[in-house]
């Protein structure tokens, strides 16, 4: 018998509503035959009783000196709510189910508190209730350290249990719900032309997550793609099939239907700062430098190197202890804050002449500035001012003929 996981998000169970349309989409899946693993965020978002970040604001604004490990106590507990309540209704409604907090569905983390990572998954107790006819509905962003300490995994940790579970489940596929109908080719608050894209393979949305698009966290892609697990991006507000993500690459019939969609997406990331550290002459603090940054976890991005300088950004929460470093192996340097990355996300660009001249002739002819430029084998990033990012997003959404393919 297949098993499926599904994922439904804060806003899919924010209501009586709403959790009525996921109880609708979970059941379908049973009814066919199915075992079906629900995994759930903390009903809404933030401002709203049960969501994780009003549950971690009780603490935070009154005791920001609070423990990691207590802190992870508390914003469990969102998920732990909407488990007995979708599992509750599940019941009234003549099924057997079960709600499993993360520890109970086996799953085992380090003692990172606040953004811990998966260390191994038993699902025995899972396939014990799969296997007598339960849909199980298991809390997303939790687990447990071998120490029995409760932990929670960061930003996006209800994708990755989904995952996970997925993997060591050998499921059939992981349904994501959320309140779109898929994923799109660009944001449709910057670009209100975008499109839903059908299908997505594992590199390109994991390149769109780690770029800024809000779809689903890397660290999940990371774990479906190793279990070669397909994910489904779809909407519990409707009947869209929504956006597959798997290992296959589309095929192309002829060089025109190629180059008509040549990209697959458009992002952007905000708050990024560039920086210019000037190191003639400082050979020996120089090879210190990316070891210190690498021991105060300080990631680089758009890396240029230098004889005399070396340039590359970071995320601008970062930059105090930048500065600290720099100062420390006395080293100069300058920088610019206020600037976003855009890139172009496409897994068939690679050798394709003349992207780069789009990507240039579109922005300058719209008075846009390129400070920086960075690529890879499906991606290309320049640097603007952020000012003018949602603006770049629409323009190379319109050069790459993204508005209407």
């Amino acid at each position: 018998m297949n098993i499926i996981v599904q994922k439904f998000g804060g806003t899919s169970v924010a209501t009586q509503e709403r959790r009525t349309l996921a109880i609708e989409k979970i059941l379908n899946a049973y009814d066919e035959g199915n075992m079906v693993v629900v995994v759930v965020s903390a009903m809404g978002r933030k401002g709203e009783p049960y969501a994780t970040d009003s549950l971690r604001s009780l603490i935070i604004e009154s005791y920001p000196k609070c423990s990691s490990m207590h802190l992870d106590l508390l914003m469990s507990c969102g998920e732990t709510i909407s488990s007995v309540v979708l599992s509750a209704h599940l019941e009234s409604l003549g099924y057997k189910s079960v709600p499993l907090l993360g520890f109970q569905a086996g799953i085992l983390t380090n003692d990172n508190f606040s953004d811990a990572r998966i260390v191994s998954i038993d699902h025995s107790k899972l396939m014990h209730y799969l296997n007598n006819g339960y849909i199980v509905v298991v809390t997303g962003f939790q687990g447990i350290t071998e120490e029995g300490e409760i932990t929670t995994l960061g930003r996006g940790g209800s994708d990755t249990t989904a995952t996970a579970l997925g993997a060591a489940l050998e499921a059939k596929c992981v349904e994501i719900y959320t309140d779109v109908d898929g994923i799109m080719t660009a944001d449709p608050n910057i670009v209100p032309k975008a499109r839903i894209i059908d299908e997505i393979n594992y590199e390109e949305i994991f390149q769109m997550a780690d770029k800024g698009a809000k779809v689903i966290h890397p660290r999940a892609v990371e774990i479906a793609q190793y279990g070669n697990i397909p994910i489904k991006i779809k909407n519990t507000m409707s009947n869209h099939p929504g956006t597959i993500i798997h290992s296959l690459f589309r095929q192309y019939n002829n060089v025109t239907e190629l180059r008509s969609t040549l990209l697959t997406a458009i992002t952007h990331k905000d708050n990024i700062i560039q920086v210019t550290v000037q190191t003639e002459g400082q050979s020996k603090n120089e090879s210190k430098l990316l070891s210190r940054l690498a021991e105060s976890d300080i990631s680089i991005d758009m890396i240029n190197f230098f004889v005399d300088k070396k340039v590359f950004t970071i995320e601008s929460n970062r930059l105090e202890k930048l500065e600290k470093i720099l100062n420390q192996l006395s080293l100069k340097y300058t920088y610019i804050d206020g600037c976003s990355k855009v890139t172009i996300i496409g897994s068939r660009i690679t050798g394709i002449p003349g992207v780069m001249a789009t990507i240039v002739n579109a922005l300058e002819n719209n008075n846009i500035q390129i400070l920086q430029s960075s690529d890879s084998h499906l991606t290309i990033s320049c640097l603007v001012a952020q000012e003018y990012a949602k603006k770049a997003v629409k323009i190379l959404h319109n050069a790459f003929c993204l508005d209407n393919t």
